[in-house]
């Protein structure tokens, strides 16, 4: 079973969906998955908001290795995403010589704001936690205390491994970065990281076609007199 994390933000409910469902349609074994909300996570998340935070799992996506107990590996990914492949081809880059793996990006800031009008906060291994391969029993750094009270830079730059060599590294075609990275029609992941078709603003950005279908693909209904055919 393949466990899939995604983030939820409340006011982007359909993110969630569309990815989910874009995942699922494709992949060839059972996808466990899960979204992160912190309307589930009362007791366990307790970390207040940040403002330069620009979604509700900004942070809370490291609790996934607790999540699940320690044990096994699990996939967490942002929400503005959709999925262009099978799922299980990155399942099967699991190597446990790393503690997590991801896509490591060498990305400048283009923009001094994305999606929302929120602040473009510049860093080291910006983007990496996007898309994250963790092998939890290695992470066992990322308990619910330490996930509250670490700073937002300890966590995104991995400082909670104490060892880069730690980090192995995936394919870039599974967190191809929209408007920011070369056009890649062998794109996996298509992240819409600086903002999605789903807003106005970016209508007609890199695979915005394609994120209005699979969001049509999640809404359809076979009626009746079809499936009567």
């Amino acid at each position: 079973m393949i466990k899939l994390f995604i983030g939820y933000d409340s006011k982007l409910p359909a993110l969630y969906n569309v990815f989910a469902h874009s995942v699922q349609s494709r992949s060839s074994r059972p996808v466990a998955t899960a979204p992160l909300m912190l309307s589930q996570l009362q007791g366990v998340f307790q970390r207040p908001h940040n403002p330069l935070q620009s979604t509700e799992f900004s942070f809370s996506r490291f609790l996934v290795p607790y999540l699940c107990d320690f044990q096994g590996w699990a996939i967490f990914a942002d929400n503005d995403v959709i999925c262009r492949a099978d799922i299980a081809e990155l399942w099967d880059l699991r190597d446990d010589r790393y503690s997590v793996m991801v896509v490591k990006h060498e990305q400048p800031e283009k923009t001094q704001t994305k999606f929302l009008g929120m602040p473009q906060t510049p860093y080291q291994k910006k983007n990496w936690s996007a898309v994250m391969m963790f092998n939890n029993a290695k992470c066992t750094a990322l308990t619910p205390e330490y996930v509250n009270t670490a700073t937002g830079l300890e966590l995104h730059q991995f400082k909670w491994l104490g060892d880069d060599n730690l980090i192995g590294a995936l394919p870039r075609e599974w967190n191809h970065l929209v408007d920011y990275d070369a056009p890649n029609p062998n794109a996996k992941f298509v992240h819409y990281t600086g903002g999605g078709p789903y807003f106005k603003e970016y209508v007609g950005c890199e695979y915005s076609d394609e994120w209005f279908a699979e969001r049509d693909s999640m809404l359809k209904v076979t009626q009746t007199d079809e499936l009567q055919k």
